[in-house]
């Protein structure tokens, strides 16, 4: 009778897994506590009685729509107060199985890990995540309306785990001054819960999240009847004090090899209303954030960086609308930068690539009725380089003067998940130097299923100095964005006085381009493989003025991930002969010559202790029978959950290239060289806690430039043997070195103390040096440019410090 009995339960609740709708909205009641739990992972608290429960999560993959099962159910139970939401979760699962990798905040790493979501507006449009691991490591994050994760979000929350018999809990403490909201008697919220099942790459959401509709804040629950809860006063102050000891061999008399300085300044947080936050940064430091992997460049262009340091990074997606915002040109890599006033006799014994930032401001927030608004303001200090002339005297030239950076955004929330935004960006210098301004209209729109779409923008620049121009630029795409194929057309167009470049980045204009992209996704799990996306786009691109064709491009691709959670890329790439009128610097036409390409990339699953991968790529080109191989492998090692270790090797080999190397006079002169490209890079992490750690990044990256031949380039961009005086000198063997060691105690809820160590060395030689470790060996003799730092950060929140008054 009992196993009669066992099978009809068994029944009933199959019936009832499979009785679940994907398609139907889930809603969980509001529940206001008469009591806090207290928040150290048991959930043994007496508030958490008959509090209704959120469970049958539905897998996002491996399969789709699938109900989780009953050994590995999940439960979710959600309160409030008059001051914050509490989180109960239940993660039923073998304890040992578990997944529990410590790493900093604002990582994953190799752990399960429960979420909440809110959309408190309930525009499914915006969303605020809150994620706990198994290890107990917070991660948080911003959510915009098309489905884009802002890690670099931060609030100050609460959170405990505990693994158990049963598997493991959690508790989280979620402050309404983590939210924004609006002050309603009554409201209801936008609301998601999300687990991760480490090992078995398995990813369930409480309301199903179906990966062939667009978007993911549209996919959510709802939490329903929230009473009487007020926006409390969100006013926080993060004091810091940063010491520096700096040490370079410059041995240049007057100059001191060895320095040292101290900074202090302070981060303030306001909420001026229930929308909106006031963000600022007095004096700010950015000394400790994690060095640029510099590259030798052989392009006409600039490189772009990522971008570290977390004030410009943070709360910044209404700014980022219409690419018109490079945060780095502030301070770190300023478009404008005069050497007019240096004499060809002097010569630079302290030069200054970047400018100190003085001050920062955001005010950010979107209001009930879906209107965003931003405003930004950066200042930097003018920057001043020291020269020396031939009879000894010193003297400071300035490179870039004061400058002011702004950008103003209106972004509107429509129906249907679309927008319209107003964003304007300028850059006042002081004295002579230009000033820029940008503006533009962005509009994004969808149909009621949230399948098809169609935006575009335009924009318009205006450089005001002693050469004003004006310029143009548009684009606009259209498409089907959801289902298993999908399609977009879009096409962009800049004339040749568009200039974006002094906030934002911008390689060159006069351009229209045009392209089709095809997709076909299947998310369906088969007998040997989980997912599968494939794609074929067309690029093709012409000049504006006076029309000259530029390029034509395939590129055709899959992937794949199997069972067992390996996946591999596959892409082909091929385009015949184009027109480039950027390489010989001059406005000169250099035809380009047929290529192809193909590339395979193999990605492991990273739950194994070890875990390797990485690719292969070969791409040839017509002329000169040009060939470049790309090589990348990495691995990775878990000793255990604080110890970890990975290792990338890239060689980056071609032969027979072609591109420009010098002018003379009017004359560009190309050269036919090889080139190896070597970057190895070492990194380890130690955990003490899930507030404490260590971690070291080692990188070396060497790359050269053999020249075996010279060209003169002709009138009509082809390419005659140079007769001219023999060049020398024109070889490059860069090599650049780094060390960033970096060690951060969260010593209480967003207060840090943070250890940093960076050496740091580059050399340019215009001399081959042909072995790796005489390469390795050259830049570790070289000068290096060694610093120690520490840093104090300590956060107070106001409405905690008038408690403790009282």
């Amino acid at each position: 009778m009992r196993q009669y009995l066992f099978l009809f339960l068994l029944l009933i609740y199959t019936c009832v897994c499979k009785a679940q709708d994907p398609a139907v909205q889930k809603k969980l009641q509001a529940v206001r506590a008469a009591e806090s739990p207290k928040i150290d992972g048991i959930l043994d608290d007496q508030c958490w009685i008959d509090v209704p429960v959120a469970t049958d999560f539905f897998e996002i993959r491996p399969v789709p729509g699938r109900v989780e099962g009953k050994d590995k159910r999940t439960e979710m139970k959600v309160i409030y107060d008059d001051a914050a939401i509490y989180v109960y979760a239940r993660m039923y699962d073998h304890p040992d199985s578990v997944s529990h990798e410590l790493v900093s905040r604002d990582n994953i790493g190799n752990a399960d890990f429960i979420s909440i979501i809110f959309d408190p507006f309930y525009d499914k449009m915006n969303g605020n995540g809150f994620f706990v691991t198994a290890a107990g490591v917070q991660f948080d994050a911003k959510y915009s309306q098309i489905g884009d994760e802002d890690s670099n979000w931060n609030a100050v929350w609460e959170s405990a785990v505990k693994i158990d018999d049963k598997g493991w809990t959690a508790e989280m403490k979620i402050p309404y001054s983590a939210l924004r909201f609006s002050a309603k008697d009554i409201q209801n919220w936008g609301l998601n819960f999300s687990r991760r099942i480490q090992r078995k790459n398995v990813q369930t959401f409480w309301n199903f999240v179906n990966p062939n509709v667009n978007g993911f804040i549209n996919q959510e629950g709802l939490w329903i009847g929230v009473k009487d809860i007020k926006p409390p006063l969100r006013l926080s102050f993060s004091p810091y004090l940063s010491a520096y000891i700096n040490h370079y061999p410059a041995n240049i008399p007057g100059v001191k090899n060895t320095t040292a300085r101290f900074n202090g300044g302070m981060d303030v947080k306001y909420g001026i209303n229930n929308s909106f936050t006031l963000d600022m940064t007095l004096v700010p430091d950015f000394g400790q954030v994690q060095s640029d992997n510099r590259i030798l460049n052989l392009t006409p262009f600039e490189v772009k960086f990522n971008e570290n340091r977390q004030f410009f990074t943070e709360g910044t997606e209404l700014f980022n609308k219409g690419d018109l915002f490079y945060s780095k040109r502030i301070g770190s890599i300023p478009k404008y930068y005069n050497r007019s006033d240096i004499n060809s006799s002097e010569t630079i014994i302290k030069d200054q690539s970047e400018a100190k930032v003085l001050n920062a401001t955001k005010i950010s927030g979107r209001t009930a009725k879906g209107l965003g608004i931003g405003v930004f303001n950066a200042i930097t200090k003018a920057m001043q380089t020291e020269v020396e002339d031939q009879q000894g005297n010193i003297r400071e030239s300035e490179t870039q003067p004061l400058t002011n950076y702004n950008i103003l955004v209106f972004d509107q929330s429509l129906k249907n998940n679309s927008s319209a935004t107003f964003i304007n960006t300028n850059v006042l210098r002081q004295g002579s130097a230009y000033d820029a301004n940008v503006s533009a209209l962005l509009f994004n729109l969808n149909d009621k299923k949230n399948v098809y779409f169609f935006n575009g923008a335009g924009k318009m620049s205006y450089l005001k100095g002693t050469a004003s121009r004006t310029g143009f630029n548009y684009e606009f795409k259209g498409g089907k964005q959801s289902g298993n194929f999908r399609w977009s057309y879009s096409q962009v167009y800049a004339d040749d006085k568009f200039d974006k470049s002094d906030m934002g980045f911008f390689t060159n204009n006069n351009f229209l381009d045009q392209f089709v992209r095809f997709g076909y996704n299947n998310y369906k799990p088969t007998s040997w493989y989980n997912q599968l996306e494939s794609w074929l786009n067309f690029e093709y691109s012409r000049r504006v003025n006076p029309g000259d064709y530029q390029r034509f491009g395939i590129v055709t691709g899959a992937w794949l991930q199997f069972k067992n959670i390996w996946s591999v890329e596959v892409d082909l790439d091929y385009g015949p002969e184009g027109n480039d009128f950027y390489e010989a610097r001059n406005g000169q036409l250099y035809r380009t010559p047929a290529r192809f390409g193909a590339s395979v990339y193999v990605n492991p699953n990273n739950a194994k202790a070890y875990n390797f991968g990485g690719n292969v790529k070969y791409f040839k080109k017509e002329l000169f029978n040009g060939r470049e191989y790309n090589f990348y492998f990495f691995q990775n090692l878990r000793l255990n959950d604080r110890i970890a270790f990975g290792l990338d090797l890239n060689f980056n080999p071609s032969y027979n290239y072609v591109s420009w190397i010098k002018a003379e006079g009017d004359q560009a002169i190309f050269s036919r060289y090889n080139r190896n490209t070597v970057e190895n890079s070492f990194d380890a992490k130690y955990s003490f806690s899930n507030k404490m750690g260590v971690s070291v990044v080692l990188r070396h990256y060497w790359s050269d430039r053999r020249n075996k031949e010279f060209y003169l380039l002709t009138d009509h961009g082809g390419l005659i043997a140079y007769g001219g005086a023999p060049l020398t000198g024109m070889d490059r063997n860069y090599n650049v070195f780094n060390i960033d060691l970096i060690y951060v105690w969260q010593f209480a809820p967003g207060s840090e103390l943070t250890l940093s160590y960076k050496q740091a060395a580059e050399t340019n030689n215009d001399f081959y040096t042909k072995r790796y470790n005489r390469n390795l060996e050259d830049i570790l003799s070289a000068p290096q440019n060694t610093s120690l730092s520490v840093k104090i950060l300590y956060y107070i929140d106001y409405l905690n410090l008038r408690k403790k008054r009282k």
